[in-house]
């Protein structure tokens, strides 16, 4: 039940990560002006990661696409990318997580192999979520750059008037989206052990132990070569009888004839 009450909980808070990285993304408000010590009030500009937005003081809102892709920088590039990345492999894992379910019963499919896409669509929602953590803390290294080198020209007399951005709302939603689908991802990783198997989990290699029914043979082991000669009868305490070599002289025992 336990391993069921994981893996549900897993996905529901991974759910709601990737639902909210989809939001978070779409969100104009990913980076806002900074309206402190400013004389203009009557205009209210925030940006997204696909368009600008204008709002007046009448309430009347004018949004602009991007309408480049080359002129954008290249960090905020990299920000739309680790965005979309983290969306496609959380809704990936979102499929995968829905036929793992231990609840759900497709067919003859064994726990071993809802164990391994358990264990997958884990992995999934881990990545999705540092893709989401990552991009949105990039974005938020930009604004902090811009603000102080903004406020830094502001201070010299550079420019009388600079607008300055800071943190969105789309921010903290992407940066607890995140959060949320790392903490499911790991969830169906800890699922998947209570998944597996008890027969597969502790496997060990039998070795057979030598029974007392084996008998061992013992006595004097000969091998023979096919090529010596008929063995030798004995005479007497220790001498053999003289085999005549091949040129026909008459060899006489040695001392190492002797038993």
């Amino acid at each position: 039940m336990s391993t069921t009450i994981c893996q549900v909980m897993g996905f529901v808070v991974s759910s709601l990560g990737v639902a909210g990285c989809i939001v978070s993304t779409a969100m104009d408000m990913w980076s806002t002006q900074d309206l402190y010590d400013n004389p203009v009030t009557a205009v209210f500009q925030y940006q997204g990661l696909w368009r600008s937005c204008v709002r007046q003081s009448s309430g009347f809102t004018e949004c602009r696409p991007y309408f480049t892709i080359l002129g954008l920088p290249a960090m905020f590039q990299a920000v739309r990318a680790l965005m979309i990345v983290g969306i496609v492999l959380g809704i990936l894992g979102l499929f995968v997580c829905i036929f793992a379910l231990k609840c759900i019963r497709i067919g003859n499919m064994e726990d071993s192999a809802k164990a391994n896409m358990t264990l997958t669509s884990g992995i999934m929602f881990i990545v999705a979520g540092l893709c989401a953590i990552t991009g949105v803390s990039v974005f938020a290294n930009m604004l902090v750059t811009n603000f102080w080198m903004s406020t830094a020209n502001m201070y010299q007399g550079m420019q009388n008037v600079q607008n300055r951005y800071t943190f969105g709302s789309a921010l903290f939603v992407g940066w607890v989206a995140g959060g949320l689908a790392l903490v499911g991802g790991i969830l169906m990783c800890l699922a998947c052990r209570g998944l597996i198997p008890e027969e597969s989990r502790y496997k060990a290699v039998s070795y057979n132990a030598s029974g007392r029914n084996i008998a061992y043979r013992t006595g004097p082991y000969k091998v023979g070569s096919g090529y010596e000669p008929e063995s030798k009868t004995r005479k007497g305490a220790g001498y053999e009888e003289a085999a005549r070599s091949e040129d026909g002289r008459r060899s006489y025992p040695s001392k190492y004839d002797y038993v």
